[in-house]
């Protein structure tokens, strides 16, 4: 016999697929849900729990619990000198971007080989989809390869590594690593997902010609919404290169 919570979460889920709740459309709250389906607050948190970790529901700080609209795949395109994010043609997409000068602690002391309290500057970039927020990047350089004029607002990462570039020597080598993990407390709140949906980590530290680490990428990619594409190029005999 099915759940208490599970009663309720396929309740809901077929308003929700029957139109009845709309995209956007606030829930009631969770006083008012539990009263109306006579069970405790804790079993209906339960049950918009399951709605949370589908992808269906998402709750807003401060607001209550809200109908997700619908977000479009996004694809991570790896295996380059520059790395890009390539968002559904027709989404309304963009990034707002926060710089942060401050000095080198933990773990990236390690990913750009430098000393502790060695100036940095952190680029923070969120990306939205509409309301919704889509996924996350930390972008740290050396405080003086930081480029000004860093636009607060763009509509594809493209515009800010194009910034980030002005200044850095050429790239030799890059580093990907890419991994699947539950979100932190912190990246679950940011990107208003549930605690239980993997995210795709990706960090991405790149050298110049000297072996001097550049810049390092530490992006946040939720896993029902993103791919991760990376393409090799393989050198032929006949000094050619084929995909």
């Amino acid at each position: 016999m099915p759940s208490r919570r599970h009663i309720i979460a396929d309740d809901i889920r077929n308003k929700i697929s029957t139109g009845r709740i709309k995209a956007g459309e606030r829930l009631p709250s969770e006083a008012q849900l539990a009263s109306d389906y006579a069970v405790s607050t804790a079993t209906l948190r339960n049950a918009l729990a399951i709605l949370h970790g589908e992808g269906l529901v998402e709750k807003i700080h401060g607001k209550g619990n809200f109908v997700r609209y619908p977000l479009r795949r996004i694809t991570y395109l790896g295996g380059g000198l520059t790395p890009r994010t390539k968002p559904s043609s027709d989404s309304a997409f963009r990034v707002n971007v926060r710089a942060t000068n401050l000095q080198a602690r933990g773990q990236l002391i390690g990913l750009l080989g430098v000393s502790a309290n060695s100036p940095l500057t952190e680029f923070f970039c969120l990306s939205h989809e509409g309301k919704s927020p889509h996924s996350l990047a930390r972008i740290y350089v050396p405080h003086e390869l930081a480029p000004t004029g860093v636009p607060a607002e763009s509509h594809c990462y493209e515009v800010v590594t194009a910034k980030l570039a002005e200044l850095r020597p050429p790239l030799a080598e890059v580093r990907e690593r890419v991994s699947a993990r539950p979100p932190t407390p912190e990246e679950a709140t940011t990107l208003r997902i549930s605690s239980t949906l993997a995210v795709l980590a990706i960090t991405r530290v790149a050298a110049d010609r000297t072996g001097r680490v550049v810049e390092a990428a530490l992006l946040i990619l939720p896993g029902d919404r993103s791919d991760a594409l990376f393409t090799t190029h393989h050198v032929t005999h006949e000094g050619t290169s084929r995909e």
